[in-house]
């Protein structure tokens, strides 16, 4: 039998993995689960399991617990402990004030800003079930932000008063960013800044009101010297934990970790409406050693995208970082335009990034990387292993003219013709695809359109099946590109790019880029 392993642990919560053979998001069959406490007998739980990441939750501070559950060994692990607990109850807080209620939003912001400053280093931060209006909040470091069953935490819908992060702190750092540049942008409803050790948790939710203001009106305008908010911003964090809580209609990216090193989100649940714009469910940028396991997205744009900043329009770069171990696992996917996605912006180069054992349902795109000419960075060791992917338009993609920004559709950004190699010269180098299955293809199983001045590399493709195609798909061009020859049922495509794949049969001699005469 396999020992479940823990993935991360509370002094409240603790996730954990049950790995099942062959199980992606879903247990292949329901699973009791006892937990109990050496240190204390009247301390029992029972339920039954039917995700491979499961998250055990009304837990003890510094107690023992032995977890057992049918067909695997039991697993001990020890809560962390808790300096103390304050109820946010206790600070004058208002439930059920109405969304445009600005004043009360304000107040209740207040009364959440007293309550944090009482938390003690390495306590937390209560909140309990009601409807809770306020203005963004600001997490210190070293506490926890506990969110219960049936408390949801949501911004208002009016942005008169609304806070504004500068684009850089007192250091010249980026603080506030939008699309991989530094940009003063509106204070996200639950922010934090240089924080370290840092949970937030529970059953509850984040609720960003996106569907509530005007914030989706304008989604790449600048309105009062500010670009739109994200729901959750983690700037130049360290040692985070999210657990548990639902993020839904955030007014631009969902949950941006910005800056970040060694964050776990597990058993999370990301929302938000299909036609809402730019609402990617979860996008590290500039990060190290990010792991999203057992996450459930259902969002308007990509549900994962890994970034790592661009260069300025006259080659600014001193913000850059790079985003180097990214593990995704046990994550399903229900809509948005790309399962894990890479770029556009990657000026700071993404490495070592790897998305297993997922489920993708009616992504546009599965695996997606896109870039384009002066960008510059590096995409290297990139993997998907063992996915199913199911109605999905194009399966795979790596697209080094993607058309994005004001100059996207020039011709030296589009001329398949060489250019001069420079720093502004994206590279892609390292894709590993293996045990794929997909069902319900509408345009193409994979499409890879390198630069002529620097192609595509080291492309493995091990144990692809193509099990099923969408009846109704109409020939459509599959990457964002000038110039793309519609397609419909086809296989593998590329240009520009060195495949190996262990199935001749899949390799297409058919163009992708139609004449520029």
């Amino acid at each position: 039998m396999i020992r479940p392993s823990i993935i991360a642990r509370s002094a409240r919560t603790a996730a954990l993995c049950l790995p099942t053979p062959g199980a992606l998001y879903w247990l292949g069959e329901k699973t009791a689960w006892r937990l109990s406490s050496p240190d204390d007998a009247r301390d029992l739980q029972q339920g039954v399991a039917d995700t491979v990441v499961t998250l055990l939750h009304r837990l003890h501070p510094a107690r023992r617990y032995v977890f057992e559950a049918e067909g695997f060994l039991p697993v001990s692990f020890q809560t962390a402990p808790c300096a103390g607990l304050v109820d946010a109850g206790d600070f004058d807080l208002v439930p059920d004030i109405a969304s445009d209620d600005l004043d009360g939003a304000v107040a209740n912001a207040k009364a959440l800003a007293d309550a944090i400053a009482t938390v003690p280093s390495g306590g937390t931060l209560y909140l309990g079930r009601g409807l809770w209006t306020a203005f963004p909040i600001t997490l210190k470091g070293q506490m926890t932000l506990h969110l219960a069953e049936g408390a949801t935490l949501r911004a208002p819908s009016g942005r008169t008063g609304w806070p504004i992060l500068a684009s850089r702190d007192h250091c010249g750092r980026m603080l506030g960013s939008w699309e991989g540049l530094p940009a003063a942008c509106f204070a996200a409803p639950v922010h934090a800044a240089s924080a370290e050790n840092l949970v937030i948790e529970g059953r509850g939710a984040l609720d960003g009101s996106g569907d509530r203001g005007d914030w989706w009106s304008w989604p790449k305008e600048t309105r009062d010297s500010a670009r739109r908010p994200r729901g959750l911003h983690l700037i130049s964090c360290r040692d985070v934990t999210l657990l548990g809580f639902t993020i839904r209609n955030a007014p631009s990216w969902t949950i941006h970790p910005q800056g970040c090193e060694r964050l776990t989100a597990a058993g999370l649940t990301i929302i938000a409406p299909p036609d809402s714009p730019n609402t990617d469910g979860f996008n590290p940028e500039s990060c190290r050693d990010v792991t999203i396991t057992g996450v459930r997205f259902s969002v308007g744009d990509d549900c994962i995208a890994v970034k790592a900043g661009k260069r300025g329009p006259n080659g600014e770069d001193d913000h850059l970082m790079e985003t180097r171990n990214v593990r995704v696992s046990h994550c399903l996917m229900e809509r948005g335009h790309g399962g894990l996605v890479i770029g556009s912006e990657m000026s700071g180069g993404v490495h070592d990034v790897c998305v297993e054992d997922c489920e993708m349902i009616g992504t546009d795109r599965g695996l997606r990387l896109k870039t384009r000419r002066g960008r510059g960075g590096s995409i290297t060791n990139i993997a998907m292993c063992r996915v199913r992917l199911d109605g999905v338009e194009t399966a795979l993609s790596a697209n080094a003219h993607y058309h994005c920004d004001a100059d996207g559709h020039d011709p030296w950004v589009q001329s398949r013709e060489p250019a001069a190699v420079s720093s502004a010269t994206p590279v892609i180098d390292g894709v590993t695809i293996e045990d794929i299955e997909i069902r319900g293809l509408a345009h193409a199983a994979g499409v890879f359109l390198g630069l002529p001045e620097a192609p595509i590399r080291n492309i493995s493709i091990r144990r692809l099946q193509i099990v099923s195609h969408d009846p109704d798909a109409i020939a459509t061009p599959p990457i964002m590109a000038d110039r793309i020859r519609p397609m419909r049922h086809e296989a593998i495509v590329a240009e520009r790019a060195e495949i190996d794949c262990d199935d001749p049969a899949l390799l297409s001699a058919a163009s992708i880029s139609l004449s520029f005469e």
